[in-house]
């Protein structure tokens, strides 16, 4: 620890230490952007801000001023790293104010904002689309600096369509390298996505400015632009493909539009309005434009010839988008019918684990079986079971296993106990902890070596009626075997329905302070000094919303020159002066909390009652 810490009470210290504190949550201690599961942040439940709460109570209808109907179906969030500038939530709660039909968060590659935006779909009303910005290796577009894949929007039609386009982003990612996938025409023909109506399938979009048919158009004119239109619409069926027009004001974007629509009509296509949004205000303007100039490693000054005009690529309510496209009638109702059509309860895909299967691969009783090698368990640990009435330590064994079949978890507990039973067989050290202490059946299956009987230890804290899923059962394993045991997962549940967890490393302050720094223009040296002003261990953690002021007390609006002083308030009033200039501590702090890019957890594994890249796409590690 270090000399300057926080203040931190013994008690909480102890908490901490002791496991009763959640990891990244408690007061003094805030997590420092590495990848490690003891700074990882967990997520509470998702509360909607006040206001959402209060009007969606009140509420029976769309709200006031939301005009024609519109469902927003090309949006990026922060999960397109570096890209998007506003969380999915955030997403979620602006197309709720501005009352959407729908909303289609699209990111690039990977479905890896979905959990978030489901959530708070769920909890604000917003009707969930899901679908992934898809790159293709066939569809070559070229500007003016490099030679960039051209890019199709595809959106899932229910829980099927969802799984089969699941399979080839994954496809995607493992015929390519770590973050730069490989997918053709071919590969989505492949999998398939048409469908029946209401049943799987896809729906293409032909993208924004990216977009594999308007960048043609762009580069190439209207002829090459209609074959690129007319290649989808051969493979998918114009049932399945949509022509998709939008406005940022851009002087081109007028004459494109037209474009694009004269072709959609020679073709007998349906034409949908979008904006391609990338942020969910015009405020995450600047945030975005930075983040652009990150992703390219220029200065902002840079990267300027390739960034937008103007804030104008954010979520636009029914009425405005009406006014901008009111010279093609139907285009913004069309985006609101499919939305509403395409819409689905992402639960619906939610995986199971798969049923466990004896030595010779052949499926158990589960809730049997976990009674007979529990039954062996508490003998050794307990003494045979009293031949008439029962001990202390045996009511209380059977009160659990009566839960646990109650709850559907014996496959559950079979599967740790599995995990463990090889550790033991190859003499791999390993340990369950946490709160698995407190069960006499995880002692009896050797998963946990205290004895929760002995010590009056509180089962209900481990499992209760009352608790969301299956407990948290946490195993320790040495690190020099734990791959032997990761392979025997995969030998054991096969490899298409296991794999590692990816972890979302996110902004901290360091990281955020450097590349804020970096699209400034700052030179690297610079930046890193700033950077280390930033201390896990001292006041400046730069929390959302946390004041910054520079030396006279002024608010902090614009870049000062280093040396001039910023009064930095961080948690429990503690105060720092650094010479990080404002303008970068303004963007650092917007960007703190944001994704930034995948790691690999060190021991996380995940497995399916199916093949995992149908419930989430997998990659490289």
């Amino acid at each position: 620890m270090g000399f300057n810490n926080t203040p931190m009470p013994w008690s909480e210290l102890e908490r901490t230490l002791s496991g009763r504190a959640r990891t990244g949550e408690h007061r003094g201690v805030p997590k420092d952007g590495g990848d490690s599961p003891a700074w990882s942040t967990h997520r509470s439940s998702y509360e909607p801000p006040p206001d959402l709460a209060e009007a969606r109570s009140r509420r029976t209808g769309p709200p006031p001023g939301a005009g024609a109907p519109y469902a927003e179906l090309h949006c990026r969030s922060n999960f397109s790293f570096l890209e998007g500038a506003s969380h999915p939530e955030e997403l979620v709660e602006e197309a709720a104010r501005l009352g959407l039909e729908a909303l289609a968060i699209t990111d690039r590659d990977g479905f890896y904002g979905v959990v978030r935006q489901s959530e708070a779909a769920t909890v604000v009303g917003v009707p969930a689309v899901y679908g992934v910005d898809l790159g293709l290796d066939d569809h070559p577009v070229t500007d003016a600096e490099e030679s960039a894949p051209g890019r199709v929007v595809v959106l899932a039609r229910g829980r099927r369509g969802y799984a089969d386009l699941a399979r080839v982003v994954s496809r995607g990612q493992m015929a390519g390298e770590k973050g730069a996938p490989r997918l053709t025409l071919a590969d989505l023909a492949a999998v398939g996505g048409r469908g029946t109506p209401g049943e799987g399938g896809w729906v293409i979009l032909t993208g924004g400015a990216d977009g594999s048919v308007p960048a043609t158009l762009m580069a190439e004119g209207p002829a090459a632009a209609r074959r690129r239109l007319q290649q989808l619409v051969s493979m998918f069926g114009p049932d399945q493909v949509r022509v998709e027009i939008w406005d940022h004001g851009d002087p081109m974007d007028a004459a494109r539009n037209e474009a694009l629509v004269e072709m959609a009509l020679r073709t007998g296509v349906e034409v949908v309005a979008t904006n391609d949004v990338r942020y969910a205000h015009p405020a995450r303007h600047r945030l975005a434009t930075a983040l652009a100039a990150v992703r390219q490693r220029r200065s902002l000054e840079a990267h300027d010839p390739w960034l937008q005009g103007g804030a104008t690529a954010h979520l636009r309510s029914g009425a405005e988008q009406a006014r901008r496209f009111a010279r093609f009638p139907g285009v913004v109702e069309a985006a609101a019918e499919l939305g509403r059509d395409l819409a689905f309860d992402l639960r619906l895909v939610a995986p199971t684990l798969p049923p466990f299967t004896d030595a010779d691969g052949r499926p158990v009783d589960e809730a049997a079986f976990l009674h007979r090698v529990v039954e062996e368990g508490a003998t050794r640990r307990y003494g045979a079971r009293p031949a008439s009435g029962t001990s202390t330590a045996w009511a209380q064994v059977d009160r659990e296993l009566e839960l646990i079949e109650v709850l559907g978890f014996p496959g559950y507990f079979l599967v740790v106990w599995d995990i463990v039973r090889f550790c033991r067989r190859r003499e791999i050290y390993c340990q369950g902890r946490g709160s698995a202490a407190n069960s006499a059946v995880c002692f009896a299956l050797g998963i946990t070596a205290v004895d929760a009987v002995k010590h009056g230890l509180l089962f209900e804290r481990f499992l209760s009626p009352e608790r969301d899923g299956p407990p948290d059962i946490d195993i320790d394993i040495e690190s020099t075997q734990r791959e032997d045991v990761i392979q025997y997962v995969y030998e054991r549940h096969g490899r298409e329905r296991a794999a590692q967890v990816a972890n979302v490393i996110c902004y901290r302050g360091r990281s955020a302070v450097r590349d804020m720094a970096r699209a400034l223009g700052y030179a690297p040296g610079q930046q890193d000094a700033w950077a280390k002003q930033v201390d896990r261990w001292g006041g400046l953690h730069l929390d959302p919303g946390a004041p910054a002021t520079t030396g006279s007390g002024s608010p902090a609006t614009g870049p000062t020159a280093p040396g001039s002083g910023s009064v930095v308030r961080g948690p429990g009033g503690v105060t720092a002066t650094v010479d990080i200039p404002p303008a970068v501590l303004e963007l650092a702090r917007e960007v703190v909390d944001a994704p930034r890019h995948l790691g690999i957890h060190s021991g996380g594994m995940v497995i399916c009652d199916r093949p995992v890249a149908e419930v989430c796409p997998v990659e490289w590690a």
